[in-house]
């Protein structure tokens, strides 16, 4: 059955209706989700697709405040699922690739001296360093080149096409190994090829 983004926000006699206000009440920003250990009630018919668009029953989700308002709850596990979590529940939840999506890449210096900052499609931002790291993937239908980086918990971002091209168009050779390219940000170098560790 579809729904409108309005029914998703204003029946709290729902179980997600519940979560969003339970989720509401802990305000702005990511919450602190790694603290929590709730009681599990389950899967919901909630799934971020490839692109980053959230949807439920099978529906996209087209309001940005409740987009960000579930990504201020999402919790990557150890068993690499992905659940919704609020101090006193959590619910499992479908994630077709990394659960974000890149959207902006601003790079300022050059060479080793160069940062690169990072806008996600949920309002994150993030310096690539050692505790965000950028990772080469490889797209399963192209074999093409595919980085992600990660923003916060076990939660990446996927980089589009486009600016995939642009990190590709900052890449230096590596200052380790010859014949090896990948990009600099806040003094470490990020290999570019897949199953490469990043030098500081």
């Amino acid at each position: 059955m579809a729904h409108t983004d309005d029914e998703l926000d204003q029946d709290p006699a729902t179980p997600l209706g519940a979560l969003i206000a339970r989720a509401a009440e802990l305000g702005g920003g990511a919450a602190p989700v790694e603290r929590w250990n709730p009681a599990d009630c389950g899967r919901i018919p909630m799934r971020i697709a490839a692109d980053g668009t959230w949807y439920y029953l099978g529906t996209p989700i087209h309001r940005e405040r409740l987009v960000r308002l579930f990504s201020s709850v999402l919790r990557r596990e150890p068993d690499a699922s992905f659940v919704l979590v609020t101090p006193v529940e959590k619910v499992t939840i479908d994630v077709d690739d990394a659960p974000f999506v890149a959207v902006e890449l601003v790079a300022e210096g050059e060479g080793a001296a160069m940062n690169l900052t990072l806008r996600t499609n949920v309002g994150d931002v993030v310096t690539v360093d050692a505790d965000h790291p950028l990772r080469a993937g490889v797209e399963a239908d192209t074999g093409g080149f595919l980085p992600y980086v990660r923003v916060r918990g076990g939660l990446e971002a996927r980089l589009t096409r486009p600016m995939a091209l642009e990190l590709a168009d900052l890449a230096d050779e590596s200052p380790r190994e010859a014949g090896r390219f990948g990009v600099w940000s806040a003094g470490t170098f990020f290999p570019l090829d897949t199953n490469a560790e990043a030098d500081a």
